[in-house]
C-alpha cells in the first residue's frame, strides 16, 4: 500500500512565499545549523542526552539534517516528492517506541529544533540582505514543517505500538489457551515460555470465570481491556472465559461481579494456575444447572455463581448419568409406590442419613413433621431396605443418588 504523503501541507502557501535564493545561502550552513541545533536539544531534553558517537547520538544528528535538508529541498521545490522524508520520521516514531520511551521527549525535541531553526534561519536571511518581508512566512514554513514532521513520528510511534499491543494480545490468548488445555499445562516449561512471552507474570492462584454470551458478545466492560492488564481473555466455544490471576484478593470477586452484571457468568475455584483448565470444568458445571435468569442478589438479566462454594455439586453434575444409574439400582424399591409416597419416604431417608443419632425425633426437626409421623416412615424404609440401611458403602451409595437426584428435579 503506498504511503499517504501530506502533498498538501507541505505545498501551501508558506513555501510558495520564500524566495528560492533562501535555499541558496541556507544550503552551505546546513551542517552549522545542524550542529547548533543537536547542541540544544541534547541540553534542554534530558532523554536525548547521549554521547553524540553512540548510535542514538549518531541517529539524532541524522534526523536533524534531515529535517534541515528537507526544509531547504521545500523551499527551493515546493512540489518536490517527500515520501523518502515521510518515511523516515514515521521510523523515528517506531524506534522511540521500540526502544521504550514515550512521545514526550521527541515532542520536545520537535519544538526546540523548530525554536532553533527559526532563529538561526532568520539570521541568515539578514547575513545575506534578503527582504526583511521573508520573515513572516519564513516562520510560518518552519511552524508547518515541524507539525508535519511531529505528526509523522507519532503515526509511527502508533502504529508500532499497535503492532506490539496486537502481538501481545496474541501472546496472552496463547498462554490463555495453555492454562486451559490439561495436557499443555502440566508442561511448567511450556507455560513459564508462554508467560514471559505474554509479559504475564505467573500468579500463585487463578480461577476462570465464564461468561455466557450476550447479545453483543465481547468481554464485559472493566474487565482486563487495557494494556498490561492482568486478566487473561479467551473466546472458548460460544462463552468468553475469563483467567484471573488471584482472585481471592481484596475486592476482586465485587469486581467480577459488577463487569459481568445483566449476565449470566460462574466463578471457578481458587486453583494454581496448572490447574485452570479445573476451575473452568468446575465452573461450566455450574452454569448448567443455572439457567435462572435472575440471581438472588437481584441481578437482572442473569446470574453470577461461585462454583468454589458448590465443589460436591459440581463433581456430582460431572458424573451425573452414573448419579442416576446409582439411584436406580439404590432406590430402586421405591419406584413401585405412588410417587408422592416415594417423595416423601426419600426425602425422610436423606433426614435420616444426614442426621447424627438417627432417632425420629432429629429426623422430624430436620423435615418439620411430628416425631409420630417420621417413626411411621423410618418403620416403612427399615421395611423397604433392611439391613441395608446399617451398611456405611450404601448409605454411601444412597446419599450419592439423593443428591443426584436432588440436582436433575426441576427447579420450582
Amino acid at each position: 500500500m503506498p504511503m499517504q504523503v501530506p502533498d498538501e501541507v507541505f505545498t501551501r502557501r508558506p513555501w510558495h512565499e520564500l524566495p528560492p535564493a533562501l535555499a541558496v545561502v541556507l544550503r552551505p550552513r546546513m551542517d552549522a545549523i545542524a550542529t547548533h541545533m543537536v547542541d540544544v536539544i541534547r541540553d534542554e531534553v534530558p532523554a536525548y542526552r547521549r554521547p553524540l558517537g553512540s548510535a542514538f547520538g549518531r541517529d539524532l544528528a541524522g534526523s536533524v539534517r534531515r529535517a534541515i535538508g528537507q526544509f531547504v529541498e521545500l523551499t527551493e521545490e515546493p512540489h518536490s516528492r517527500q515520501e523518502h522524508h515521510v518515511r523516515h520520521f514515521r521510523t523515528l516514531g517506531r524506534l522511540e517506541f521500540l526502544n521504550g520511551r514515550t512521545t514526550d521527549a521527541l515532542q520536545a525535541a520537535f519544538r526546540v529544533g523548530a525554536r532553533v531553526g527559526a532563529r538561526l534561519y532568520a539570521e541568515t536571511v539578514r547575513s545575506a540582505s534578503l527582504p526583511l518581508e521573508v520573515v513572516m512566512p519564513l516562520h510560518e514554513a518552519v511552524l508547518t514543517h515541524i507539525n508535519v514532521l511531529s505528526n509523522e513520528s507519532v503515526k509511527g510511534y502508533a502504529a508500532a505500538q499497535a503492532l506490539a499491543e496486537g502481538g501481545l494480545q496474541r501472546s496472552r490468548r496463547t498462554l490463555a489457551a495453555c492454562l486451559l488445555d490439561q495436557q499443555r499445562a502440566a508442561r511448567p516449561d511450556m507455560v513459564e515460555s508462554l508467560a514471559r512471552q505474554a509479559q504475564w507474570p505467573l500468579p500463585d492462584a487463578v480461577a476462570c470465570l465464564l461468561v455466557r454470551q450476550g447479545a453483543g458478545g465481547g468481554r464485559p466492560a472493566g474487565l482486563g481491556q487495557e494494556r498490561g492488564a492482568d486478566v487473561l481473555a479467551l473466546t472458548h466455544g460460544a462463552d468468553l472465559v475469563l483467567i484471573v490471576p488471584d482472585p481471592e484478593s481484596d475486592g476482586t470477586v465485587q469486581r467480577l461481579r459488577t463487569a459481568v452484571r445483566g449476565r449470566t457468568a460462574a466463578l471457578g475455584p481458587t486453583v494454581p494456575p496448572r490447574d485452570a483448565w479445573v476451575s473452568l470444568h468446575c465452573a461450566r458445571l455450574m452454569l448448567a444447572g443455572h439457567t435462572v435468569t435472575a440471581a438472588a442478589d437481584g441481578t437482572a438479566g442473569g446470574a453470577f455463581v461461585r462454583a468454589g462454594d458448590g465443589l460436591a455439586e459440581a463433581h456430582l453434575r460431572h458424573g451425573i448419568h452414573i448419579g442416576r444409574l446409582l439411584g436406580d439400582r439404590t432406590l430402586g424399591v421405591l419406584r413401585d409406590l405412588p410417587p408422592g409416597r416415594a417423595a416423601r419416604l426419600a426425602e425422610t431417608l436423606d433426614a435420616l442419613l444426614m442426621s447424627w443419632s438417627r432417632t425420629a425425633p432429629e429426623v422430624a426437626r430436620a423435615l418439620d413433621i411430628h416425631p409420630q409421623t417420621a417413626r411411621k416412615r423410618l418403620r416403612r424404609l427399615e421395611e423397604l431396605f433392611g439391613d441395608r440401611l446399617s451398611d456405611p458403602a450404601f448409605r454411601f451409595e444412597v446419599l450419592l443418588a439423593l443428591r443426584t437426584r436432588a440436582l436433575t428435579v426441576p427447579r420450582a
